[in-house]
């Protein structure tokens, strides 16, 4: 049966599950049936962030993992990378979150690549008032084609990819963002966006303080807790 990797958003894309199921077969082997997937999932994320040079937060533990997984969830709460600004505001706001909350966690694509086939539309048909700068954009022209090479990656962040830091915001303002839903913060004018893309392009520390804010906020959306769903003996749920 579909599975949430199975989902438009992560199919091709989300890597990394070898790490987390090795990570679970080790604890299984000294905490059996004690820690779920889920807080593996919420330390993993934390830690990555912290050891690329990023910001840490305090992470709460006890949530417990769910019963089914849901390709259709993961289809429709999952912002595609094609978002307007509107869009983005809706899916975040539906999960509590808002505007800071929006440009803070866009920070994350400090990190990252993404597929030709989630930015080729930025490419080639950028019928918008915030075109991509011309060295970078004849640069991505070269490993994303108008047809073919789908899945040829380039880095969300084309000056540090490897690196947690404020650069995304920086390339944002000169033009430089990969995706759609990255050009929508400054492109879509919407309340404080702008302003928050130019004080976190300034400001690192403030960028990780409201990013760490807005994570710690993320981990609390509806957490199963208590008797709520199960914990999982593998990571893997296809139904």
């Amino acid at each position: 049966m579909a599975s949430e990797k199975d989902a438009g958003p992560n199919k091709n894309s989300v890597r990394g599950f070898d790490v987390i199921d090795e990570m679970k077969a080790k604890v299984e082997q000294v905490c059996p049936h004690t820690v779920s997937c889920a807080d593996i999932l919420a330390i993993a994320a934390r830690d990555s962030v912290l050891m690329s040079g990023g910001p840490y937060w305090e992470v709460a533990l006890g949530r417990r993992d769910s019963k089914t997984a849901s390709f259709k969830q993961a289809s429709t709460n999952i912002p595609p990378p094609n978002s307007t600004v509107q869009n983005l505001m809706s899916l975040f706001s539906r999960q509590g979150l808002d505007e800071q909350d929006l440009v803070a966690l866009s920070g994350g694509h400090t990190i990252g690549v993404a597929r030709c086939v989630t930015f080729r539309q930025r490419l080639y048909n950028q019928f918008n008032d915030a075109p991509l700068e011309k060295a970078y954009y004849n640069n991505l022209k070269v490993s994303c084609p108008p047809s073919g090479g789908d899945n040829n990656i380039s880095p969300l962040d084309v000056a540090s990819p490897l690196r947690f830091d404020n650069t995304y915001f920086r390339l944002l303002l000169s033009r430089k963002g990969l995706l759609i839903s990255d050009e929508a913060l400054l492109a879509g004018n919407v309340g404080r966006m702008v302003e928050l893309v130019k004080a976190y392009a300034d400001d690192e520390a403030l960028f990780f303080h409201h990013f760490a804010g807005s994570m710690r906020k993320k981990g609390n959306i509806n957490p199963l807790v208590g008797l709520e769903g199960e914990i999982r003996h593998n990571c893997h749920r296809v139904n």
